[in-house]
């Protein structure tokens, strides 16, 4: 759950840090912009977080089947959603709202493990 929980919270890093960046296209993570992009506070830690999610993952994949354990990782979309609603304002509509019950139930059947 901690490895869901800093990939949670590495997204909403990377959206704050790219928000305060800016847009930007593929050419620019292949130019000499791209350590302005990183070297972004919110998005150094975002992908600090992120790093650490993964160092978890592997604890994770040592442990338990992968069929059991990647879709356990859409609880993190369900957070995402939300939590994006509360800090950017964004968008959180009655399919969307579908969306994330669906994966509640999908999380909910995989842990039942029948």
């Amino acid at each position: 759950m901690l490895s869901v929980v800093l990939g949670v919270g590495g997204q909403l890093l990377l959206k704050k840090g790219m928000d305060n960046v800016g847009q930007i296209g593929v050419s620019d993570l292949l130019s000499r912009r791209l350590p302005s992009i990183v070297g972004e506070k919110f998005v150094f830690l975002g992908l600090a977080a992120y790093l650490i999610s993964a160092a978890l993952w592997l604890v994770v994949l040592s442990r338990e089947e992968l069929s059991f354990a990647y879709p356990l990782i859409g609880i993190g979309y369900i957070f995402v959603a939300i939590l994006a609603y509360f800090l950017f304002g964004e968008a959180l509509t009655i399919l969307r709202l579908l969306g994330i019950i669906l994966i509640v139930a999908g999380a909910y059947l995989i842990l039942l493990r029948v």
